[in-house]
């Protein structure tokens, strides 16, 4: 008598089963298809108005503003565009506190309020302050 009998046919079966793994990959791609475009369009949004609590000033407040035709100014002197990162840099030399606010004309185009605000970190300065103003209900 064989040891096994019925057994003997039988083999060990060493394939991948890739049928849930093909599940998965679809549902994967499903998803990633689904969320891919929601991420590269974003949200309209107004960004000069938002509801935020009043900032205290301190004494030495510097506000850097950029208005509607692009001209810069830090607090009420206006400053060619290309000078306002060495103007902070020699402002704030002797400074421990680093810190500006800056106010944007709503209609000033994002790109110049980002190359305004590279300018001012690119100065030293440590702490940015965006103004706005409330939004009306």
């Amino acid at each position: 008598m064989a040891m096994g009998g019925r057994n003997d046919n039988r083999r060990v079966m060493a394939d991948i089963n890739v049928t849930p793994l093909v599940d998965v990959m679809l549902v994967l791609l499903v998803i990633f298809m689904v969320t891919a475009p929601m991420m590269q369009q974003g949200v309209q949004v107004n960004l000069p108005k938002a509801e935020t609590k009043a900032i205290t000033q301190a004494e030495e407040t510097v506000v850097v503003t950029v208005d509607k035709t692009g001209k810069v100014f830090i607090n009420k002197d206006e400053i060619p565009a290309d000078a306002l990162r060495d103007k902070l840099t020699t402002m704030f030399a002797g400074r421990s506190k680093k810190e500006v606010f800056l106010k944007a004309d709503a209609g000033v185009p994002y790109g110049e309020v980002v190359r305004t605000m590279a300018d001012i970190k690119s100065a030293g300065i440590e702490r940015l302050g965006m103004v706005t103003e409330p939004a009306r209900k």
